[in-house]
């Protein structure tokens, strides 16, 4: 059978199409066997539109994270696994191989475990265009943290609400933002939607645009300053094995 990636005609689309219509698990199966897979799946699908219940790949244990850096930076070490373009023309582009964006993210994934984020955790993730937003992501994804990303647009108070709806324990944002010819000020509307009672304990501050910020003591922690203490301590890499139906954002 054609994977997706393969199709090359709308005659090969057709065909992948009625495979995935007329024998969806079957199809669904040769997908995942693509997959870097801890345990095998025992069951392809279990599903009931009644109750609703649905599930996929029952008994299998992975880490998407592996799937997404630990085997290409395997083979295609060198190869860019992000090219970032600022805001700013006068700003570099940055390009991160697949090698060193899976360095930042068990190094990230450290911190997020040296602070007491456990597997199931939440974690609020209101950040820039950057490529931290998607190191911090996949980092939480590594420690089985289910990670919430709150567009860097949003007011202080859908952050207060979405940090009340998944009950997260832990956020990571920036001093601020650009967009167009302004500055946003991410830390400043994060503090705000934190204001009162709020379930968050620990907030990690990037610096991005350098503008002084305030940092509340016992709760905020700047990125660089906890990663340099990471850097310092012989720890192994805290990737958890996941179930295929456990939730990941």
């Amino acid at each position: 059978m054609l994977y997706p990636f393969q199709i090359k005609s709308l005659e090969q689309y057709r065909e992948v199409y009625n495979k995935s219509v007329t024998e969806p698990e079957q199809f669904w199966a040769s997908i995942a066997e693509n997959f870097q897979w801890r345990k095998k799946w025992d069951k392809v699908l279990e599903w009931n539109f009644v109750e609703p219940s649905v599930k996929w790949f029952l008994g299998g244990k992975l880490n998407i994270t592996e799937n997404c850096l630990d085997r290409w930076a395997k083979i295609q070490p060198d190869v860019a696994a992000i090219i970032w373009e600022p805001n700013d023309p006068k700003e570099n582009t940055v390009t991160i191989t697949y090698k060193e964006l899976l360095e930042k993210v068990i190094q990230f994934a450290k911190v997020l475990k040296q602070n007491n984020i456990q597997k199931g955790d939440r974690v609020c993730i209101y950040m820039p265009m950057v490529p931290e937003l998607a190191i911090a992501m996949l980092a939480c994804a590594r420690i089985g943290a289910i990670h919430n990303i709150v567009f860097g647009g949003f007011s202080a108070k859908s952050i207060k609400d979405r940090v009340a709806d998944s009950q997260c324990a832990f956020a990571i944002t920036a001093d601020g933002s650009y967009r167009s010819n302004k500055t946003i000020h991410l830390k400043e509307i994060m503090d705000e939607a934190l204001e009162g009672d709020s379930p968050v304990k620990k907030v990690i501050v990037l610096k991005r645009t350098g503008d002084t910020v305030s940092m509340k003591e016992g709760r905020d922690l700047w990125w660089h300053e906890e990663t340099q203490k990471v850097e310092n301590q012989d720890l192994k890499d805290p990737i958890e094995e996941m179930d295929a139906e456990d939730m990941l954002f």
